[in-house]
């Protein structure tokens, strides 16, 4: 094998996730990310979902958009919170109506002002349970979520490894995990799900990192660690002017990690900016090939 073939088997699968526009503003940095980063030719894209279906109309129209003009596979968030079984399940035939063919299925944040998750009580409790009610109507390509520093709400590391067994079991056929910084944590997260007899890809989600500080306070409520020396390096290179490169450096370089051990896809958190998962991905030997947005009829 050539060095440019053995190269070429160490090119993960990207997959994108974009959030519901709320304004024309966003509306059109959402449809630049879509353009920018199609041509990519991303395994699937998915779009974010609002607590208690606060995004839902959004959320629909972002989706269908996608289908019809990038004609990419996307994949509808879905969550538990504030909602019947009913009005859930309605959402998803919804998405199935107009092209989307995976779901990512999750319990959901508690709402605005709430402390905790608390279940409609015509709702669904977990996202297993969401999962299984998903499986039953026919959906086959579903996602839900791993946390390999620990879910905050968990009691354990086992306790929340044990939650992920049983929403794949449930049905779903893959796990997409929240950002993080440290490979390592990736994966001995990884080895603990093996040996809990979890086969299933454990996707890492990959965050390239636009605004250090907006970052930071994200982290801190999902429970990521903040390495103490990406703080200074971000403050010397927000002094000098060079935030983007070192973003664009540091996620390259975590992304190569993890796929020179043999990670071969990823989920790579756009936040609708699509400057810095570009570079990252071109760093990382993705090509892009011809433009797939088609003219708005």
């Amino acid at each position: 094998m050539s060095d440019s073939a053995a190269a070429s088997t160490n090119v993960p699968a990207i997959s994108f996730e974009f959030f519901p526009p709320a304004t024309p503003e966003g509306s059109m940095r959402l449809w630049r990310s879509v353009e920018r980063l199609a041509p990519l030719g991303p395994d699937y894209v998915s779009v974010t979902y609002g607590a208690g279906g606060t995004t839902r109309d959004r959320t629909l129209s972002a989706i269908q958009t996608i289908v019809e003009r990038a004609r990419l596979t996307v994949a509808g968030h879905l969550t538990c919170v504030n909602a019947t079984k009913a009005q859930t399940l309605e959402v998803a035939e919804k998405y199935r109506a107009i092209g989307a063919r995976r779901i990512v299925a999750l319990r959901g944040d508690p709402p605005k002002g709430a402390s905790k998750f608390e279940p409609h009580p015509e709702g669904f409790a977990s996202a297993a349970e969401l999962v299984a009610a998903l499986a039953k109507a026919g959906h086959d390509k579903i996602s839900v979520a791993a946390y390999p520093e620990m879910h905050p709400e968990a009691s354990s590391l086992q306790a929340d490894i044990d939650n992920l067994k049983r929403k794949l079991d449930a049905g779903a056929d893959q796990a997409i995990t929240q950002f993080f910084f440290d490979n390592d944590d990736y994966f001995r997260f990884l080895d603990a799900a093996r040996k809990a007899g979890i086969d299933a890809p454990i996707i890492p989600g990959i965050l390239p990192i636009e605004n250090f500080a907006k970052m930071s306070k994200f982290a801190a409520m999902c429970g990521a660690k903040v390495p103490e020396w990406m703080g200074k390096a971000f403050e010397t290179a927000e002094e000098q002017g060079a935030s983007e490169t070192l973003s664009v450096s540091l996620c390259a370089e975590q992304c190569q990690g993890l796929a020179a051990q043999g990670v071969e896809q990823l989920h790579v958190y756009t936040l609708n900016n699509p400057d810095l998962p570009y570079a990252v991905c071109r760093a990382l030997g993705v090509e892009a090939g011809p433009e797939r947005i088609a003219a708005a009829g």
